[in-house]
């Protein structure tokens, strides 16, 4: 007999329950465990989950962070929700999010749906949240990444790398570069020192000690953070992800010396060997520039041209280091804001994003 929406119970699972269930889920996400939420947690989110329950067996669900300020707040579903595939449980779960969202006095509520374009579904869901006055929005996790296929066996992947990361891993061999998993305080620092070098050389922000540390503790064994080492100093770092079947790089960094010896490539090449013991079936490299994504699915003139575009992106050399270990391009949908207090929306918008 076929499941009635309305039959469902709906519950608010507790963190074991919810891991288990999201872990398994076909669109389960890294951003959408109790680990994450307890990390964002400690940077100004609550968490607040919804899920519908037949029998105690969950079938639809979603874990809410919500940011407060003045008496109003922000809600924001990262890399879900997580849908049954029924229309009528979904829009059930819909319905739930946002009578959360409403009872938090929420300026609007975003969802950034884990699904790929192309994704059979994808095209139901976005049509399913703009009738319910969903409107596409910036995500702020990236839309643009490259995942990397792990069924072959290692030998394998090494072969189907670009000529040069493989004779960049060699050389980091070459140039005695070794690579072990951190242990502790000592280890973290460490990391954080190459961090803050990458950073400064790069240009970009990076997150506190105690963010990286609490990430790290709170995944567990689910999360593995990788030191280069190279003559008694530690030249690139890697912390590194295993969850719902996808190993995910998160952060990372080189110094100088750790990119002319090629310990950057060395660490990835352990990474990606990591989470494929784990279990894991894809590598996600994580953010790339977008003109990527809207390359992958263009034609062949419209690709050039923006293929020609991102050769000017700052980010260019990142996209080469992450596109040579042999994935493919992937870009997801956008995410979607339903907007309760309009006057305030932009406002809102850059506080979520800080």
């Amino acid at each position: 007999m076929a499941l009635s929406a309305t039959s469902l119970a709906l519950v608010e699972p507790a963190a074991a329950e919810w891991d288990a269930f999201a872990a398994t889920h076909p669109h389960g996400h890294l951003l959408q465990s109790s680990s994450w939420a307890r990390l964002k947690a400690g940077v100004g989110w609550a968490v607040r989950r919804v899920a519908l329950s037949d029998g105690g067996v969950l079938r639809a669900g979603a874990q809410l962070l919500v940011k407060r300020r003045f008496g109003l707040a922000a809600v924001y579903v990262p890399r879900g929700p997580l849908l049954s595939g029924d229309a009528a449980i979904d829009n059930r779960l819909l319905d739930a999010c946002e009578r959360l969202a409403r009872r938090e006095r929420a300026v609007f509520l975003r969802v950034e749906p884990n699904l790929l374009h192309g994704d059979e579904t994808a095209e139901a869901l976005s049509r399913t949240l703009e009738r319910r006055g969903f409107v596409p929005a910036e995500p702020f996790q990236p839309r643009s990444s490259i995942q990397l296929d792990l069924a072959a066996p290692p030998d394998a992947l090494l072969a189907a790398m670009s000529k040069g990361h493989r004779a960049d891993i060699r050389r980091a061999a070459r140039e005695g570069v070794t690579v072990r998993a951190g242990q502790g305080e000592a280890d973290l620092g460490s990391y954080y020192d190459v961090m803050r070098e990458t950073a400064t050389r790069a240009g970009f922000g990076i997150h506190s000690r105690a963010y990286y540390g609490e990430a790290w503790r709170l995944f567990g064994e689910h999360a593995l953070l990788l030191l280069a080492e190279r003559a008694g100093r530690v030249v690139a770092t890697c912390l590194v992800f295993a969850w719902a079947g996808t190993g995910t790089y998160l952060y990372g960094g080189s110094t100088d010396e750790g990119l002319r010896a090629g310990a950057n490539h060395a660490v990835q090449w352990e990474a990606l060997q990591w989470a494929q013991a784990r279990g894991c079936r894809v590598y996600d490299f994580w953010g790339i520039p977008d003109v990527f994504g809207l390359a992958a699915g263009a034609d062949e003139i419209e690709r050039a041209r923006l293929e020609a575009e991102a050769q000017h992106d700052p980010l260019f050399g990142v996209y080469r280091f992450k596109k040579g270990f042999g994935g493919r391009v992937v870009r997801y949908l956008p995410a979607y804001d339903r907007q309760y207090i309009p006057p305030l929306y932009r406002l809102w918008q850059r506080r979520m994003a800080s």
